[in-house]
């Protein structure tokens, strides 16, 4: 890639969020580099994908010249508070300072995880101070991100669902299901509202948050429709489909405990079963005023994430 087109903007991951944030930069014309340990991602003339670890200052700094924005959205290597603890602190501390050093801002996609009154409906305004587990670790990092010299903003959506959102409560545990006619096994309650917030409206948010610097060091909401519960998402891929209404069963807490003793996978999915067992709402309205946007509609993101699937079973 020649100087006159070297990228301005960084993406570390390939993941759901990475990759959609990548494909819109290169959609409005804008150069990316994309860095993964494999060198994967989505493929496009303006998408610049790079084999490097981004935990690795040298390797990093190498990709750095010129960048004005980094979005880091590089997850642990599992779902457990001891990886979390183990790997993200360091892997953040290391894009901070690079990107301090560069003069870019850093653009965290970041969960309700941290929110410590979570049976409220939760604003960019509300208590982040959870302690213990998985939830501590996002209250950690968020404050480590505070206190950091470089410019940071943190864009908060709830469980995503969309394109490329595959390890997903509304991802392959429910819109395969969907299209084959199968039984939806949800966990907590298939009928307490919930909020979803769909991944390109996730990936907007965090490109739009990193060309305004008027909202760079703070906490924003990525924009995201009206609560919906697991069944009413179901519902709605299956009339996305034109398919019939799915069957929804509700997968029994007592066995969800028991297998959480066996299962260190179920035990941790279990640590946040109270997103789902009671209504878990989270209102963006105020950073939508910020961003200039709001939510896709529901039916469009629906019918959306419905041709994606179909898309990827028939390839």
């Amino acid at each position: 890639m020649s100087p006159e087109t070297t990228p301005a903007f960084l993406v570390t991951g390939a993941g759901p969020i990475g990759s959609t944030i990548a494909t819109q930069l290169a959609a409005q014309g804008t150069a990316v580099t994309l860095l993964t340990r494999s060198g994967s991602g989505p493929e496009h003339p303006l998408i610049h994908r790079v084999k490097a670890d981004a935990g690795d200052p040298a390797q990093l700094a190498a990709h750095l010249d010129g960048v004005r924005a980094v979005f880091h959205c590089v997850h642990g290597s599992a779902y457990t508070e001891r990886a979390w603890r183990a790997e993200l602190p360091q892997a953040e501390r290391t894009v901070l300072d690079a990107a301090a050093n560069a003069g870019a801002v850093v653009v965290f996609p970041e969960s309700l995880y941290s929110y410590s009154e979570p049976q409220r409906p939760m604003r960019e305004d509300s208590p982040r101070e959870a302690r213990g587990g998985k939830r501590g670790v996002r209250t950690e990092l968020l404050a480590a991100r505070a206190a950091h010299p470089a410019h940071t903003v943190s864009v908060v959506g709830s469980d995503y669902f969309g394109p490329r959102a595959l390890n997903a409560h509304a991802g392959e545990r429910m819109v395969p299901l969907v299209l084959e006619g199968k039984t939806v096994r949800v966990i907590g309650s298939a009928d307490q509202p919930h909020s979803w917030t769909y991944v390109p409206d996730f990936a907007a948010a965090m490109i739009a948050a990193a060309l305004n610097e008027s909202l760079w060091d703070r906490v924003l909401h990525a924009p995201t429709g009206p609560a919906r519960t697991q069944r009413q998402m179901a519902q709605a891929f299956a009339s996305a489909a034109g398919r019939p209404a799915p069957k929804v069963a509700v997968l029994p807490r007592w066995l969800m405990k028991g297998l959480g003793t066996v299962m260190e996978s179920i035990r941790e999915l279990n640590e946040l079963d109270y997103q789902f067992t009671a209504p878990f709402v989270m209102d963006s309205s105020a950073s939508e005023a910020l961003l200039g946007f709001g939510p896709t509609p529901l039916d469009r993101a629906a019918r959306e994430t419905v041709s994606w699937w179909q898309e990827r079973t028939a390839a």
